[in-house]
């Protein structure tokens, strides 16, 4: 199969949508492509050459071209498809929008009568209300309060003007008005009885208040009294305090001016003696010095002497412990070589052995010294 078979085939316009929406619709089509490929694949190209691998190439971009093709058709069938609803939409919103709007243009006269009728009986029933609610209080009201409302809902007028509600009206209108009276009636005896109950409070406080004016300025006068009884004995009591702390003060400074002198003199001669007592112990600390080192080179002198007798005994003690160790080893070495020539060993061979085992070179025999 050459590269310029064309493979690129597609349904005719006219019969395409319904190619498209229908499930396998494509399929001849597909067909026709696969029949293309199954005859190329009878004789392929050799791979070796270059007139043979452009077939390949050739071949493979042809069923690119059939799939772009069909993919592009399917594409404008389904881009026009979607603008369908779009229309429909849009002549539904036309119609529908003209429709309501003749629907509101005849049942106008009819709303506008309902929402008179809606308006006027409200209107009534607020009224009614209003009554009703003339009996209800947020907080226990005074009696000329409820005397006001009594006198506003007895002007109100119960007539024609509440057309089919003048019933109801005026039972409500009746009903609140007995309500309010004896409410008025309630309110203007609880009023009297507070008054009175008022009247009683401020007469037994005014009795109190004066009894208690009363006692105060009793007992600040008393208070006064005591106060300049107190004032009297206290000055009297400073003024002979000041005389008695005069007479002290007097003594005192009499008394400080004699301890002064005398500690003055005291001073002088602690003075004096404090300076004889300094320079003779400035002689005895240069005395103590020269003596203390004169003693201190005697005793160097003295120290040194019995280091050096010391080292002499040492080493004499030293020369006469090696001397007597050495006659004890002596004795203890005849008394072995007088056993060994006891036991019938010439003398010669025991001093050799005795000499050999003090000398240590005999294993395992040795002379306890």
């Amino acid at each position: 199969m050459s590269a310029e078979t064309e493979l690129a085939v597609v349904p005719p316009k006219e019969t395409a949508l319904t190619v498209f929406s229908t499930a396998n619709g494509l399929d001849p089509w597909l067909q026709q492509v696969r029949t293309k490929v199954d005859e190329f694949n009878k004789v392929l190209p050799d791979l070796k050459t270059d007139k043979g691998r452009k077939a390949y190439a050739s071949m493979a971009h042809q069923i690119a071209k059939s799939k772009n093709a069909l993919e592009a058709v399917g594409k404008e069938i389904s881009a026009k498809q979607k603008e369908i609803p779009k229309l429909i939409d849009a002549e539904r919103k036309r119609v529908w929008d003209m429709l309501e709007s003749w629907q509101k243009e005849v049942r106008k006269p009819l709303d506008d009568w309902q929402a008179a009728e809606d308006a006027r009986v409200a209107k009534h029933s607020e009224a009614i209300y209003q009554i009703d609610e003339m009996a209800k209080f947020t907080d226990t009201p005074s009696s000329s309060e409820v005397a006001r409302l009594i006198a506003e809902l007895e002007a109100l007028a119960i007539d024609k003007t509440w057309e089919e509600f003048l019933s109801e009206a005026a039972q409500v209108k009746d009903k609140i008005l007995a309500k309010l009276r004896a409410l008025h009636t309630e309110r203007t005896q609880y009023e009297a009885e507070q008054a009175e109950l008022n009247r009683l409070r401020l007469e037994k406080e005014a009795r109190e208040k004066k009894d208690n004016e009363d006692r105060i300025a009793r007992e600040a006068a008393e208070q006064a009294t005591k106060a300049a009884e107190e004032k009297a004995r206290l000055e009297r009591e400073a003024e002979e305090q000041r005389v008695r702390d005069e007479k002290l003060a007097a003594e005192k400074r009499e008394t400080d001016l004699k301890l002064a002198a005398a500690e003055s003199e005291r001073k002088a001669e602690q003075a004096k003696r404090e300076k004889v007592e300094s320079d003779q112990k400035a002689e005895r600390d240069r005395l103590q010095a020269i003596e203390d080192q004169k003693k201190a080179v005697e005793q160097a002198l003295l120290d040194e002497k019995t280091r050096a007798d010391a080292a002499a005994d040492e080493i004499l003690r030293q020369a006469e412990a090696r001397e007597a160790d050495k006659a004890h080893q002596g004795k203890i070495n005849r008394a072995a070589l007088e056993a060994f020539i006891a036991g019938g060993m010439p003398e010669a061979c025991a001093k050799q052995a005795v000499t050999l085992i003090a000398q240590r070179k005999i294993p395992s025999v040795t002379i306890a010294y």
